[in-house]
């Protein structure tokens, strides 16, 4: 977007994706410090940014290892009186709808699953569905989102074997 004068503002990063890039999901949370700290016991992710501005407060969680194909979850906590969706109902990814991870056993899901159930937040114990699915438990987020923890999903295996073939 143009400023008034009609030019177009410098931009903020020196560093941008060689393409189109998948990058992130935003949920929007009612407590970013639960989330934060909900996110990190129970998924692999880090706190890779936090920052506070007039809108309220965002924070990015993710691997620190992927700079090439990054995938971020953004959270977004807006300030009452300067949230742009105040009038819309509060959106959560359920009962269905979820994000997913993908795990490196089904000892890594049992594990994951005891802990959701230990904090209250199992939503549906470790299962073995057909294939492609693979094994599976789901545990929801301090704002009622669905995250899949699974093994043998086979996610990871296309998108390398895509990567070699295309390499």
């Amino acid at each position: 977007m143009s400023d008034a004068a009609g030019a177009d503002p410098a931009p903020t990063y020196d560093v941008h994706p060689p393409g189109p890039r998948w990058t992130h999901v935003a949920l929007r949370v009612a407590d970013i410090d639960a989330t934060i700290d909900w996110y990190t016991t129970h998924t692999p992710m880090r706190l890779l940014d936090r920052r506070q501005d007039d809108m309220g407060h965002g924070a990015w969680l993710g691997h620190g290892d992927s700079p090439d194909s990054p995938f971020i979850l953004v959270l977004a906590q807006f300030f009452p009186e300067t949230d742009p969706f105040k009038d819309a109902p509060r959106a959560v990814l359920a009962p269905f709808a979820h994000l997913g991870i993908e795990l490196t056993s089904r000892e890594a899901v049992d594990e994951t699953a005891a802990r959701g159930e230990a904090g209250g937040c199992l939503a549906m114990p470790p299962t073995e569905m057909p294939p492609p699915i693979g094994y599976i438990c789901m545990l929801t987020d301090p704002d009622g989102n669905m995250v899949e923890f699974s093994y043998d999903q086979g996610v990871y295996a296309l998108a390398r074997q895509l990567s070699l073939e295309e390499g």
